[in-house]
């Protein structure tokens, strides 16, 4: 089945908010081989560098090579067999550290680095987000990067292009051999030309965690690539867990451990190292010094005119754990309960214009490249559903005609609590690992319910009337 017109490509960007392999001048180490490069004209990593690309599907291409492997896709699914695994390319440019899986174009998260010495603990504590030396061959893709019609019901045959995150900039830098990710992107584009992207009606760029924040900070540079080409394509962001609130803590701005920094300094220094980039009409909103503020959706949203689809659970972990709240693992004053209930609404609020939108009032982190992505729902419709309505609403529109009635992809939860949505994920206790209420893991954390006005028997028979009116 072909969807988003005759040829679609998913990008998928990688990424928890982390910084890219490192300065070899400011680490005073080798930087490990990185795979398919997708940057652009800054100095190219060691040659190698690859891409992974996703199972076989046709990507439309004129090339003799691109018939022949949809062909041979189309004979192996026709004998029965699944062809799941992305497997790795290396960019063609070997100055630029990255590689893709070919399918859908999905760009990973996993935060940054921003100084010699977080970057440094980085590269020896989580290698994977500094180099691609130890990526492997091949890659099996669950949730929207799955080739199975029953767990990816509308993008299962859609050409996927994976990349994963290794230059720990958010996505967004342009400094020599280190930190790429913008050049990765553009270099990724580039080498798709042959294998079909020109002839593609509808290319998705989509990311989780800080690859979230890279698809808001990468789109309109991609659409403006895509349009240099002379392609009609229609370029559309999809941010999973990438939007994210400014800090409520007041911390040094002299941290050189990530950890301690708040997310804005953190972007601030950090934006010097990588010589990141942000988008134009965002960036003319602030002045010079300001440009981290564009790091945040709900600064940046108003400013694109790609379409886009967010994703954000409403008491997001990684938000959580910006402000030193671990949920399970450590006791939580009552000043931080506030705090975890105030989030929900000021995410909420964060949200209210932006068109395409699933925030369930979940206790989670990332959701699309999750096998389970299609239990979860808000007011009945599942996330899968969301976004197919809001693709036939955008074919729709394209093709002037009025879209689809009952067809919802604007869809907050309105209940107030934490896990208040009974499709949310469950809570596990760290100690024992076995599922706990929300309550019962309160309790745990040292809060006094009763102290707090909360009647554990009361608000548990609230919490299941606000879910049987839908959440």
């Amino acid at each position: 089945m072909k969807i988003l017109g005759c040829v679609t490509f998913l990008l998928f960007l990688g990424g928890i908010w982390g910084q890219s392999n490192r300065n070899t001048k400011s680490s005073g180490k080798s930087v490990k081989k990185a795979g398919a490069n997708l940057g652009g004209d800054a100095a190219q990593p060691p040659p190698g560098a690859g891409v992974t690309a996703g199972s076989s599907r046709s990507s439309g291409g004129p090339a003799e090579s691109e018939r022949e492997g949809a062909a041979a896709a189309a004979a192996t699914r026709a004998a029965g067999q699944q062809t799941d695994d992305m497997r790795l390319h290396f960019l063609r440019n070997t100055q630029v550290t990255s590689y893709f899986l070919e399918g859908l174009s999905i760009i990973l998260g996993g935060w940054c680095c921003h100084s010699k010495e977080s970057c440094d603990a980085r590269y020896q504590n989580i290698p994977r987000l500094m180099s691609s030396s130890n990526w492997p061959q091949t890659r099996r893709g669950t949730g929207i990067l799955s080739s199975r019609a029953e767990e990816n019901p509308h993008w299962y045959n859609t050409n996927l292009v994976f990349i994963p995150y290794c230059s720990s900039d958010v996505w967004t830098g342009t400094a020599e051999y280190s930190f790429m990710g913008s050049l990765i992107i553009r270099e990724v584009i580039k080498d798709l030309i042959p294998k079909g992207i020109k002839m593609a009606k509808v290319v998705m760029l989509a990311g989780t965690s800080a690859g979230g924040t890279g698809v808001l900070l990468n789109i309109e540079r991609v659409a403006s690539q895509l349009g240099q080409l002379g392609m009609d394509a229609q370029v559309r962001g999809l941010v999973d867990s990438g939007w994210f609130l400014e800090s409520k803590q007041e911390r040094p701005t002299n941290c050189p451990e990530t950890v301690s920094c708040s997310p804005e300094d953190a972007i601030k220094n950090g934006l010097r190292l990588w010589n990141g980039v942000v988008p134009e009409r965002c960036q003319q909103l602030y002045k010079k010094g300001e440009e981290w503020q564009c790091f945040f959706g709900h600064r940046l949203y108003s400013t694109l005119t790609s379409p886009l689809f967010v994703v954000q659970w409403l008491f997001d972990e990684e938000q959580l754990r910006v402000e030193n709240i671990y949920m399970g693992a450590q006791s939580v004053s009552d000043e931080q309960w506030r705090y975890i209930q105030n989030l929900g609404l000021e995410l909420k609020d964060s949200l209210r214009d932006v068109t395409a939108v699933f925030a369930p009032s979940c206790l989670s982190h990332t959701v699309i490249t999750k096998s389970t992505w299609m239990s979860f729902q808000v007011k009945g419709t599942s996330l899968p559903r969301a976004l197919h309505c809001w693709d036939r609403s955008l074919e729709a529109t394209r093709n002037n005609r009025t879209p689809a009635k009952g067809c919802p992809f604007h869809l907050v939860d309105t209940c107030q609590w934490p896990q208040c949505n009974p499709t949310c994920p469950a809570l596990v206790d760290q100690a024992t690992q076995q599922e706990v209420t929300l309550l019962q893991m309160l309790v745990a954390m040292g809060l006094d319910l009763q102290r707090l006005g909360l009647d554990p028997q009361g608000d548990a028979d609230s919490l299941a009337s606000m879910v049987s009116n839908g959440g």
